[in-house]
C-alpha cells in the first residue's frame, strides 16, 4: 500500500504544484485558454485557490516523508477530494461543463485517501 500511495501521491503533488503555480503567476488572460472559469470568479479568489493547491501539494509529500505530522497528508487528500467536488459545481454551473478531469482527480484523490489510512 506504501507504494501505491507514493505513486498516487506524487502524481497529484505534481499536477498540483503546476496548476497551482499557474493560479498563482498567471494573468486572468493567460488563464483563460486553460480554465474558461476564471473570468465568473475575482482574481484573488483563483490566486488564493492556487496558494491551497501548493499546500496541498506540499501536505502529501513532506509529512509522511519526514514522519512529522503523517495525519496532514490524510487531511490534504481529502481536502483535494472536496476541492474537485467544489470544482466539478463550478464546472457543470458555467458555460464549459466539462468535468472528465475532475471526475479524474477527484477519484485519485478518493484512492489517495484511502491508501494514506493504511499506514496511518
Amino acid at each position: 500500500m506504501d507504494i501505491a500511495y507514493w505513486i498516487l501521491a506524487g502524481l497529484l503533488a505534481l499536477f498540483y504544484l503546476y496548476a497551482g503555480a499557474l493560479k498563482t503567476i498567471r494573468s486572468r488572460e493567460q488563464l483563460r485558454p486553460m480554465m474558461a472559469w476564471v473570468d465568473r470568479m475575482p482574481l484573488p479568489a483563483v490566486r488564493a485557490l492556487g496558494v491551497v493547491e501548493i499546500l496541498g501539494a506540499i501536505g502529501l509529500i513532506l509529512p509522511p516523508l519526514t514522519g512529522i505530522a503523517p495525519w496532514l497528508a490524510l487531511a490534504a487528500a481529502i481536502g483535494f477530494v472536496l476541492l474537485q467536488i467544489g470544482a466539478i459545481a463550478v464546472h457543470l454551473t458555467g458555460e464549459d461543463r466539462q468535468v472528465a478531469m475532475n471526475a479524474g482527480l477527484v477519484t485519485a484523490a478518493a484512492a489517495l485517501v484511502w491508501t494514506a489510512t493504511t499506514w496511518l
